[in-house]
C-alpha cells in the first residue's frame, strides 16, 4: 500500500497539503466572489482559479511560477478564443479540433506539461457551451483571468511559506519508496518466492523510486540556503548513498539460495531486510513531522543469528565438508548488511543536527542532477512528423474529439457535447496502457460518484451537507488524483454534479444524463485509443541504445572513481543517475507494454532480463567500492588499479560491440554479439584460471578473493547484455 493512503502518514504526506491548498484557495476565491456578486460570475472565477490550481504541484519557486504563470496565459487566450467562435458553429467546431491538436503537441515537454494540457482541454471544453457576443466573451475572460490571477497569488504565497515544509515531505516520499524497495528485497531470501518474480517486481518498483527521488534531487539541490535546508540536503545525499549499498546486495541471491536454501539464516536475513525498511520508514515518518529522528530498532539478535550461522559454517569446513562458497557469500552479504546498518544510522544522524553550510560538494554545479525543462517551439516543430508519437497522439485526440462531437450532434436526446468531449480528454492518454487504466478509473468512479451524489440528493438534500460534502470532494480531488485517479475520478463526479444541482435545481435528469455521457465518450476514447497509436515495443530499439550509451560512461566513471583518479565521485553520481533514470525509462516502457494486447507486446522476458544485467553491474560496481573501502589496510593500489584497468577493458569492449551492432543486419547483430562474447568468456575464464596465481604473486591483502570474483562476475554479466539485445531486436524485427 503506498504510505500516503496510510492513516498515520496521509496527514502528514505532501498530497493531503495539496488537497488543503487546493480546496481552501477554491473555496475562498468563490467565497469572496460572491460578495460582489451572483452565483454566476462566482462560478466563472472559480473555473479560472481551478484551471491555475491543476498546475499546483511541489516544483521550486521558481518553476511553480513560470507553470502556473503559463497556465494563466494559455487558459485565458483559449477561454476568449472558444468564446468568441461559439456563435459560430462551423467555426467553434473547426478551433475544437485546432484548439485540442495543439494542447496534445505540448506533451512534447515532457510529463509536467500534462496539467497544462488538461487544464488547456478543460477550459476548452467549459467554453465552447456559451453562446455569447464580442463584448460578453471578454468580460467572461477577465472574470476568468481573475480568478486564475488570484489563485496563482495564493498558491505562491502558501508556497513560498511553505518552501521548507514541502521539501521535507518530497524527501520523505523517496524514503518511504526506498523502504519499499527494500520490502520487495526482503523477499528474495524467502525460498517460497520465485527469484524472477521478484525481480520483475523490483524493476517495476525501481521506476518509481527514480520518479520519487528525482522529485527529491529537483527541490531539495536547487536552492539550500540555511541550516534547515542543509538538514535535508545531507539526509537527501545519505539516502542515496545508501541506496548504493543496497543495490550492491543485488547479486548474491542466486548464490545464497543455492548454498543455503534450507538454513535458517536465510529467514534471519529476511527479518534483518524487513527490519532496515522499517527503521527508514521511522527516519521518513520523523522527516514528515519536523522531528530529528533517533534509532529504536536493534539489530544485535539477527547479526547474532548470522554470526552463529558463519561459525558453523567454518566448523563443517574444518570438518571437511565443502562448504567455502557458502561461507563466502554469506559473509559478504553479513559485511553489505552490516555497511547499511550503519549507512542507516548516518541517515538519523543527518535529520538529527543543524550544519552551517550545506554537507554537499562546494561550488559545484547541480544541473545534471536536476530535470531540465526548456520551454521552445522548435521543440513542438521538430514533433511535426508522422514518425512522431506525439504527433499521432494529437491527432488520434483531435480525431476522437471531432468524432465526440458528432455522436452529440446525431443522438436523438439532448446529449451534452461538452461532458463527451471533457471525458475523452481526460481518457485518452498517449500510451494505450495510460488509456486503458485512465478509462477504467473514470468510469468506476464516474458510477460510484453519480451514486454518493444520487443518495445526497435523496436523504441528505440540506444546504449544510451538501456544502460539507462540496468541500470534502474539493479536498479529495487533488489529494488522490497523483494517488489513486478512481478515488479521484469518484470526488470530482460528486462535486461537479453538486455544483450543477445548486445551479439548476429542477433539472431531475442530472445525474443519469452526465452518466450516459461518460459512457459514450469513454467509448469513443477506446475507439480511438487503436487508430495510429504507438505500441510500447516500437520504442524498445532506441530505449536499449540508451542504456548501453549511458552504461559505457557508468562504466568510465566508475572505474576512474575506483582506481583513484579523481578528487571525489561527483561524476560517478552523475552518470550512476543517468544510468538509473535511463533504466527506470525502458523499465516504465515494459510495464507499459504488459498493459498493451498480447499481440503488440515483443521480447518481454529478454527486455526484463536486460535490464536485471544492467542493474547487476551497477549492483557489481557498488559491491567493489564496498570492498575497497572495507579493505583499505595495505591496499596494493598498484596491483589492484592494474586488475581494474584490465576489466574495464573488456567490459567497455563488449558494450561498445553490443552498440556498434546495432547498426547492421539481425545476423551481423548475432555474429559480432556471439564473437564479442566468447571473447570475453574465455577472457573471464582465463582470468578465473590464473587468480590464485596471480594473487600469489602479488602483494599479499585480504581482499584479492573478493576482488577477482565481483570482477569475473561483471565480466559474465555484461556478456550476458550481448545476449538479451539480440533477442530483443530479433524479436521486434
Amino acid at each position: 500500500m503506498h504510505y500516503a493512503l496510510n492513516l498515520r502518514t496521509f496527514f502528514y504526506s505532501h498530497y493531503f497539503y495539496l488537497g488543503l491548498r487546493f480546496a481552501g484557495g477554491l473555496i475562498g476565491v468563490t467565497l469572496l466572489t460572491l460578495q460582489f456578486a451572483d452565483m454566476t460570475v462566482a462560478m466563472t472565477v472559480c473555473i479560472g482559479a481551478l484551471c491555475t490550481a491543476l498546475m499546483d504541484m511541489p516544483s521550486p519557486l521558481r518553476h511553480k511560477f513560470n507553470e502556473m504563470s503559463a497556465s494563466v496565459l494559455l487558459c485565458s487566450a483559449v477561454t476568449l478564443l472558444i468564446s468568441l467562435c461559439a456563435p459560430y458553429h462551423w467555426l467553434l467546431m473547426f478551433m475544437l479540433v485546432a484548439v485540442s491538436f495543439a494542447a496534445c503537441m505540448m506533451v512534447v515537454y515532457g510529463r509536467k506539461s500534462m496539467p497544462l494540457q488538461l487544464a488547456t482541454l478543460f477550459i476548452m471544453t467549459m467554453s465552447m457551451e456559451h453562446d455569447m457576443s464580442v463584448r460578453e466573451s471578454f468580460i467572461h475572460t477577465g472574470l476568468f483571468t481573475l480568478g486564475a490571477v488570484a489563485y496563482l497569488a495564493y498558491a505562491m504565497g502558501i508556497s513560498w511559506i511553505l518552501r521548507h515544509r514541502i521539501k521535507q515531505q518530497v524527501l520523505a516520499e523517496a524514503l518511504f519508496e526506498l523502504a519499499a524497495y527494500i520490502d520487495i528485497k526482503a523477499h528474495f531470501y524467502d525460498t517460497d518466492k520465485d527469484l524472477t518474480e521478484q525481480f520483475n517486481q523490483l524493476i517495476r518498483h525501481q521506476s518509481l523510486l527514480a520518479d520519487r527521488q528525482q522529485a527529491s534531487r529537483d527541490l531539495i539541490l536547487r536552492s539550500h540556503n540555511n541550516a534547515k535546508d542543509a538538514i535535508v540536503v545531507q539526509t537527501h545525499v545519505c539516502m542515496l548513498d545508501l541506496y548504493e549499498l543496497i543495490l550492491s546486495t543485488h547479486t548474491d541471491y542466486a548464490q545464497l539460495r543455492a548454498h543455503l536454501a534450507d538454513s535458517p539464516v536465510m529467514k534471519t536475513l529476511h527479518d534483518l531486510a524487513y527490519k532496515a525498511a522499517r527503521d527508514i520508514e521511522s527516519v521518513a515518518y520523523d522527516v514528515t513531522r519536523k522531528k530529528a529522528s533517533y534509532p529504536e530498532i536493534s539489530y544485535e539478535p539477527e547479526l547474532d543469528a548470522i554470526e552463529a550461522a558463519l561459525a558453523a559454517l567454518q566448523q563443517r569446513i574444518d570438518a571437511g565438508e565443502p562448504q567455502q562458497e557458502a561461507l563466502a557469500v554469506l559473509r559478504a552479504q553479513r559485511n553489505k548488511i552490516r555497511a547499511i546498518i550503519r549507512m542507516i544510522g548516518e541517515l538519523h544522524q543527518a535529520s538529527q543536527k543543524a550544519y552551517d553550510t550545506t554537507p554537499f560538494w562546494a561550488d559545484a554545479d547541480m544541473g545534471p542532477f536536476l530535470s531540465q525543462q526548456k520551454y521552445e517551439l522548435r521543440m513542438i516543430l521538430s514533433h511535426l512528423r508522422w514518425d512522431s508519437p506525439i504527433f499521432r497522439f494529437s491527432l488520434r485526440v483531435a480525431m476522437a474529439i471531432t468524432a465526440g462531437l458528432g455522436v452529440a450532434w446525431l443522438l436523438p436526446y439532448a446529449a451534452h457535447s461538452y461532458w463527451i468531449v471533457l471525458t475523452i480528454v481526460i481518457i485518452l492518454k498517449p500510451s494505450f496502457s495510460m488509456t486503458r487504466q485512465r478509462r477504467r478509473d473514470r468510469i468506476v468512479g464516474t458510477v460510484i460518484g453519480c451514486v454518493i451524489t444520487a443518495l445526497i440528493l435523496k436523504f441528505l438534500n440540506y444546504p449544510a451537507f451538501i456544502l460539507a460534502a462540496l468541500v470534502l470532494s474539493t479536498v479529495a480531488m487533488p489529494t488522490f488524483v497523483y494517488l489513486r485517479y478512481r478515488y479521484a475520478a469518484i470526488a470530482v463526479s460528486v462535486m461537479i454534479l453538486l455544483q450543477m444541482y445548486l445551479l439548476a435545481p429542477d433539472n431531475h435528469h442530472l445525474i443519469m444524463e452526465r452518466l450516459i455521457d461518460t459512457f459514450i465518450g469513454a467509448l469513443v476514447a477506446t475507439a480511438f485509443s487503436f487508430v495510429l497509436a504507438n505500441w510500447e515495443y516500437q520504442s524498445l530499439p532506441q530505449l536499449v541504445r540508451t542504456v548501453l550509451e549511458v552504461n559505457l560512461r557508468y562504466m568510465q566513471a566508475s572505474f576512474d572513481l575506483l582506481q583513484g583518479k579523481g578528487k571525489d565521485d561527483f561524476a560517478y553520481r552523475i552518470e550512476r543517475k543517468r544510468l538509473m533514470d535511463s533504466l527506470a525509462a525502458l523499465s516504465s516502457a515494459l510495464v507499459r507494454m504488459l498493459d498493451e494486447p498480447a499481440r503488440k507486446q515483443r521480447a518481454v522476458e529478454d527486455v526484463n532480463l536486460f535490464i536485471v544485467q544492467n542493474y547487476l553491474l551497477v549492483a557489481h560496481v557498488a559491491a567493489l567500492r564496498a570492498i575497497l573501502r572495507r579493505h583499505t589496510k595495505e591496499l596494493p593500489v598498484a596491483q589492484v588499479n592494474a586488475m581494474l584497468g584490465e576489466s574495464h577493458g573488456q567490459v567497455v569492449e563488449v558494450l561498445t560491440h553490443a552498440l556498434g551492432a546495432g547498426n547492421g543486419e539481425h545476423a551481423q547483430v548475432s555474429q559480432a554479439g556471439q564473437a564479442s562474447g566468447d571473447a570475453l568468456m574465455s577472457a573471464a575464464a582465463l582470468s578465473a584460471q590464473d587468480a590464485p596465481a596471480a594473487a600469489s604473486a602479488l602483494v599479499p591483502w585480504s581482499g584479492w578473493p573478493l576482488v577477482q570474483r565481483r570482477i569475473r562476475l561483471l565480466q559474465a554479466d555484461a556478456v550476458q547484455i550481448i545476449t538479451h539485445r539480440e533477442a530483443i531486436l530479433r524479436d521486434i524485427a
